[in-house]
């Protein structure tokens, strides 16, 4: 049945069959928009390598629950619930964009398996689609331009604010909209007029509203809204096409690919260089990253894919405390150094400048924790760890070691350890232990079934050799046989290696599990997070490791461990978690379980500060040394987080966490009202012996 109005495909203007704009229109947005795509392609084309290919099972899982499901946007509930509602509107109406370039210039056209029942019910669905879309843009304008969250703002070292852009952009999405309801209503109301069949456009939609304000219109007017609003929304389509991969709207189209390839396995740090073997790392000319080029072509697509929502800033610790660093802007930055040194036109790959002191900041590469917050929080898998290890990397292969990181990582590789005690002091904290608890040392032909990895800080801070002495006391409870290495132990190297020092954390590595291998335990359990990571994700073919969190629930669970109940009732417990235990290793129930195994215990959480999302100490590793410029202590933020549960006891699973928050209670002034203690001392009060 011929329409009662003229289609794009067949109409005149002015004698000129707009069929020409139709097909016009198309080849030349899809051309530029390939040119477009050829230049951005360039630095990863010149990019190190990146293994990604591997796991593809894994990545599809990932690319379906991350990126189509969109699962990490309602933790920001408003902004998420909005995104998710543009997100799904425009993969609903892919289709029917598609449609509508196509009917310029072949008349009736449907795509295939859109004619009958299935048309119908996708229509009824676009409809909706297009009117939540409308709804969801103007809440998102308003939002972003009159109410203006903190976490979208740009500080001026930083550059320009971004908000134009977003509205500009939101702009053009309801021009798509607003012209394809217009293109139907326009059409349906002549169809009306005219006493024909009309489809009816879902009720209440937006196109359904349209209708009815068009449905006294001429035909003439009618024929006119039909051209108009298609060759807008045509013309719209391809300009937002081309325009995309000019700014911070690139996410549009780089996003599926970079969910896709994002890390599968946490807590690991990627090799110096891949397809490089640690043998030939001492043939490489320069370590890390400096130049641009030096980046791997994943964490270049992590730039151009950077949405600019500030979530990464917004949950990092180093920005919460005035440290200068916001992870948004190691994108941002990064993209605009792409943009500018490979540019649209003219030659690519300007002359390469040393990042460091260019884009970036030393102070602001060493004030990462290397916690994970910022990764955990970022809905289209931006990586920022290997990074900022990557940049450390290349700073210590030039000398920008800072001064008060020189004398720990020094001490590292001339002792083992960070506070350059003798090696034959490592199990000196044993010998405060109670008669009848003796550890056993696995050397001159010592053997156990299990090794006790203590590292550097339970072996030689005073107040951490009390973590030692309880975990000791605990596998002992259990009726463990275990041991410990003694001398022959040396620091885990895993914060040596995040702070760049590659090839001493390979000579750590490598005497450790020379050593452990040797002992011929079959288990390692520890009681320190960073050296749980560090074995678990950074060393090979060693034994099943386990921190001691997961040791004591299994215990207490086959009841070779029991308590007795909690010696102080009035108290109230709340568990902090440990960034290398909890968002890198996702063990988060272990230390739970532990604590509510004791008999009356009050617990509690810092409800939106927990788990996933908990707050780093910021005493991790060698930060303990490090003198970073910051208006606060992350540590007292995170006893005010406490403090607000309603807590009075900080139960920490890390010597670190427990070295912070002490000093953060103290230099809180809350001496008396908040104590800390780590999982093992709060179990091993507890402990009860089987034969009682």
């Amino acid at each position: 049945m011929e329409s009662v109005l003229i289609s794009p495909a067949a109409a005149t203007v002015a004698g000129i069959p707009t069929i020409i704009f139709s097909i016009f229109i198309p080849l030349v947005g899809v051309a530029i928009f390939a040119y477009i795509m050829f230049r951005r392609i360039q630095p990863l084309v010149k990019a190190a390598p990146d293994e990604r290919f591997g796991c593809i099972g894994q990545r599809i899982g990932l690319t379906l629950k991350i990126w189509l499901a969109q699962w990490r946007q309602p933790r920001y509930l408003l902004a998420g619930i909005i995104h998710i509602f543009i997100f799904a509107g425009f993969i609903i109406l892919g289709a029917r964009s598609t449609q509508l370039v196509i009917l310029g210039f072949s008349e009736n056209y449907v795509l295939p398996g859109f004619s009958g029942i299935f048309g119908q019910v996708y229509n009824v669905l676009k409809d909706y689609a297009a009117t939540w879309i409308l709804i969801a843009c103007a809440v998102a304008a308003v939002r972003r331009g009159i109410f203006k969250p903190a976490r979208y703002a740009v500080p001026p070292r930083y550059g320009k604010d971004h908000t134009a852009e977003a509205i500009f952009v939101l702009g053009l999405i309801s021009t798509l909209i607003i012209t394809e309801s217009l293109f139907e209503a326009s059409l349906v109301a002549a169809e009306t007029q005219k006493g024909l069949h009309a489809a009816f456009p879902a009720p209440l939609s937006l196109a359904w509203f349209f209708s009815h304000m068009l449905s006294s219109s001429s035909q003439t007017a009618l024929q006119n809204t039909h051209l108009i609003s298609y060759f807008i929304h045509d013309l719209t389509f391809f300009f937002f096409l081309c325009f995309l991969p000019l700014g911070k709207h690139f996410h549009v189209i780089t996003s599926i690919f970079n969910v896709f390839f994002m890390r599968v396995e946490k807590g690991n740090v990627k090799p110096v260089r891949y397809r490089i073997s640690d043998e030939q790392l001492d043939d490489l000319d320069s370590f890390g990253v400096k130049v641009f080029e030096d980046f791997t072509w994943k964490h270049m697509l992590d730039f151009y894919s950077c949405a600019d929502c500030g979530r990464c800033s917004d949950r990092c610790p180093a920005n919460a405390v005035g440290r200068p660093l916001s992870p948004r802007f190691i994108s941002i930055k990064g993209r605009d150094y792409a943009f500018q040194h490979y540019p649209l036109t003219g030659g690519n790959g300007a002359e390469a400048k040393p990042l460091i002191g260019d884009i970036y900041d030393e102070d602001e590469i060493w004030s990462c924790t290397t916690c994970g917050a910022c990764e955990q929080e970022c809905p289209l898998g931006i990586e920022y760890i290997d990074k900022m290890v990557d940049l450390r990397r290349g700073m210590v292969d030039d000398g920008l070691v800072p001064q008060s990181l020189q004398k720990p990582l020094g001490s590292l590789e001339k002792r083992g350890n960070p506070w350059g005690k003798m090696e034959r002091k490592r199990a000196d904290w044993s010998k405060a232990l109670a008669e009848g608890n003796d550890v056993k040392i696995l050397e001159k032909g010592a053997a156990a079934d299990t090794l006790y990895f203590v590292d550097s800080i339970s072996s030689f801070d005073d107040r951490m050799q009390e973590i030692a002495r309880c975990t000791a006391q605990i596998l002992d409870a259990a009726e463990i046989d275990f041991g410990i290495l003694g001398k022959a132990e040396k620091d885990s190297g895993h914060e040596a290696r995040r702070f760049g020092e590659e090839m001493l954390y390979q000579d750590l590595r490598d005497q450790n599990a020379e050593a452990i291998l040797n002992s011929g335990v079959e288990h390692i359990v520890t009681a320190d997070p960073h050296a749980f990571n560090a074995l678990k994700k950074d060393y090979a073919e060693l034994p099943p490791v386990e921190h001691i969190s997961q040791t004591i629930v299994r215990q207490v669970q086959s009841g070779k461990i029991q308590l007795k109940a909690v010696e102080d009732p009035a108290k109230i417990y709340v568990y902090h978690d440990a960034c290398y235990l909890g968002r890198h290793n996702d063990v988060y129930d272990d230390p739970r379980q532990a604590i509510d195994s004791i008999p009356g215990i009050k617990r509690v959480e810092m409800t939106g500060n927990c788990r996933d999302r908990s707050f780093c100490c910021g005493g991790g590793g060698l930060m303990l040394f490090y003198e970073p410029e910051e208006e606060q202590r992350m540590g007292v933020l995170r006893v005010e987080m406490a403090q607000k549960s309603g807590a009075n006891v900080i139960v920490t699973a890390c010597p670190f966490c427990l070295v912070n928050i002490e000093d953060a209670i103290k230099v809180s002034g809350l001496e008396g009202q908040m104590e800390a203690m780590d999982l093992t001392e709060l179990i091993a009060q507890h402990l009860v012996s089987v034969n009682q």
